[in-house]
């Protein structure tokens, strides 16, 4: 178990979560592990065979929290609802971007030129050891070209473009034991190897904390732009997090593994490939660490911790639609 930033993360098989007056009791065989205060909880995490009892589950949804469940190996499998709230305005404003092709192609431009600015920043930071510029250099070629691409399938078609380039040049910037963790693709159904199982977990986590985010400004996940609607994808989550994942998810494992913090001993498996418990543990300490660093804002032109930054583009998402502001504005890391 961990808590960190005010998210209790449970991944001891076995558990049970309980609701004990104003604080949430983990126990096992019936013998109390740990207590934490329910009001310092902003979200609870558990992985595989965690127990929720339902006081606490209706507790949770009562109070609009977050309460997320994902597989033992990392998969995200569901997020506690409670009742809609929000703003019908706002959400009626979502629905109707989708039938306005301006609205629709300017949110997915702004996505993937976010996206491809942040991934050109991780690799000309890394140009000097891992030989990069070039393919920086053709990031910034795509870059220039979508301002003049008015089709949503152009649009995705330079987006894969770019994290093709993206991808065939990451495994330069692993600096240790590249035999081990080479990228030989994107392979996240069921990962490959050790940096596509990182990946896909990191992934998984933004993912949720994306949808997280949008629920807090009334905003739809399933309802989104650049990713195609489909029963159960969270299209808007996807959308909000292409921005991050160069800075949360891709340069988070780039130094885990750099640092030698997760080696070839955290992982098993042979067909697909996954964390140890041990693994886990230090990935989801590395991750809260990561939330916790601080980052300047361009547009708020202030710093903040990186784990508000999908709440502060959510809302930013948000004023657009609701036509408060002429463009959606994006994350760009500097």
């Amino acid at each position: 178990m961990v808590e960190r930033l005010n998210t209790l993360y449970v991944q001891t098989q076995g558990v049970t979560l309980h609701l004990e007056g104003d604080t949430v009791r983990v126990s096992q065989k019936r013998e109390t592990i740990t207590r934490v205060p329910l009001l310092r909880l902003q979200g609870i995490v558990v992985f595989g065979n965690v127990m929720v009892t339902p006081l606490l589950r209706y507790q949770r949804a009562q109070d609009g929290r977050l309460l997320a469940w994902f597989s033992y190996h990392g998969r995200f499998r569901g997020r506690l609802h409670g009742p809609t709230s929000g703003n019908v305005l706002l959400r009626r404003a979502q629905h109707d971007a989708l039938t306005d092709a301006g609205q629709t192609q300017h949110i997915a431009r702004q996505v993937v030129a976010a996206k491809i600015q942040n991934a050109r920043h991780a690799l000309l930071r890394a140009a000097r050891e891992a030989d990069g510029a070039e393919d920086a250099a053709h990031l910034a070629v795509v870059l220039r070209r979508l301002p003049s691409l008015n089709d949503l399938n152009d649009l995705r078609g330079a987006e894969g473009e770019a994290a093709r380039t993206y991808f065939t040049v990451f495994s330069r910037m692993v600096r240790v034991d590249r035999a081990h963790f080479a990228l030989d693709g994107r392979t996240p159904r069921p990962p490959r190897d050790p940096m596509n199982a990182l990946l896909s977990f990191l992934y998984a986590l933004l993912c949720a904390q994306c949808e997280a985010a949008l629920e807090g400004v009334g905003l739809d996940p399933q309802v989104g732009y650049l990713h195609a609607l489909r029963p159960g994808r969270p299209a808007l989550a996807l959308d909000l997090m292409e921005e991050l994942r160069p800075v949360l998810a891709d340069r988070g494992t780039l130094t885990l593994v750099n640092r030698r913090q997760l080696q070839a001993r955290h992982f098993e498996g042979e067909h697909a490939i996954r964390l140890t418990d041990e693994g886990r543990r230090i990935l989801l300490n590395a991750y809260e660490e990561r939330k916790a660093a601080e980052v300047s804002h361009t547009l708020l032109r202030q710093k903040l911790p990186l784990g508000l930054v999908p709440h502060i583009q959510a809302r930013l998402m948000a004023r657009y639609l609701r036509g408060d502001i002429a463009t959606y504005p994006p994350f760009l890391y500097r």
